[in-house]
């Protein structure tokens, strides 16, 4: 490649990469250089205190509340939201009628603004909302607030309204991965006399093993990160029995000003995300830890 056109290339990619070092690369490792210092974003001047930050993490009551309950959250909701959406993939690709409103039913969800999502959920869950009204026609007990306002079920209500809402995206994924398995094994396993159910466990779920892996990984990554929805209907509360990780990590960084201790809990959930993200892959790939 000549000289000019090498120049003329690296004319167009300039904007990119000016903007890609601005706002990504110095960010990246301004973050973590402060993450060893008492820095507040309100004054110039900062103090390094080494590891003081990330010792703090782990004797920080709230913090260790809020790493318990963003570990239950993606506990619970990745292997629901997997199973689901995989049982959905299925149904969908067995030649259902009117498959393309489901699936577009189904994945509508996704592409709602979180926020928006939130506020219906608001109004579902409030003392007076649907839930309760349908569950007091049908002979239930109900509480007589909001079932976000409740320690005992804040949580649980919130993972039941992700779950819906992350379910149809996951399904569009194992739509495309079913839809590429050839149609020449399961006629091969059908004059075999195999079963549904031995169809679906010896060539379905070994041949959707990378499209799981996938599934599996970003959508733990997404529950670790989970933000929108805890800022919107609880912010945390009440007694800190919806805080996460980057909620309150939101809330010391922008709130407190304690820039240097919110990055130091950045760091801490990116290492924890890479981590479980490695042991997910190795395990879905049948590879020893």
């Amino acid at each position: 490649m000549k000289s000019r056109e090498k120049m003329t290339i690296l004319l167009f990619l300039l904007p990119w990469i000016v903007s890609f070092g601005l706002f990504t690369v110095y960010p990246l490792f301004f973050s973590v250089f402060v993450s060893f210092t008492n820095y507040t974003g309100l004054k110039p001047s900062l103090e390094f205190v080494g590891l003081n930050n990330y010792t703090r993490a782990f004797t920080d009551r709230v913090f260790l509340t809020a790493l318990k309950n963003t570990f239950v959250f993606v506990v619970v909701t990745v292997p629901i939201t997997t199973v689901i959406s995989l049982f959905l993939g299925i149904l969908l690709t067995s030649g259902i009628k009117f498959k393309r409103i489901f699936q577009a039913g189904y994945f509508l969800p996704s592409v709602i603004s979180m926020v928006v999502i939130s506020m219906i959920w608001l109004y579902i869950y409030s003392a007076t909302g649907p839930l309760n009204l349908f569950l007091t026609r049908l002979g239930f007990r109900v509480p007589a607030q909001s079932w976000l306002a409740s320690p005992k079920t804040a949580l649980g209500s919130i993972m039941l309204m992700d779950v819906w809402s992350a379910v149809g995206y996951y399904t569009v994924l194992y739509v495309a991965g079913l839809q590429s398995i050839p149609l020449e094994l399961y006629e091969a396993a059908k004059i075999d006399g195999a079963t549904k159910w031995q169809t679906i466990r010896r060539i379905t779920l070994p041949l959707l093993k990378p499209t799981t892996l996938f599934v599996i990984s970003i959508n733990s990554i997404r529950s670790f990160q989970i933000f929108t929805e805890i800022f919107t209907l609880t912010g945390g509360g009440p007694a800190n029995s919806t805080q996460t990780i980057v909620h309150y990590l939101y809330d010391v960084s922008f709130r407190k000003f304690e820039m240097g201790y919110g990055s130091a809990i950045a760091y801490i959930l990116f290492m924890i995300i890479m981590i479980v993200t490695l042991v997910q892959r190795k395990l879905l790939k049948g590879e020893k830890l």
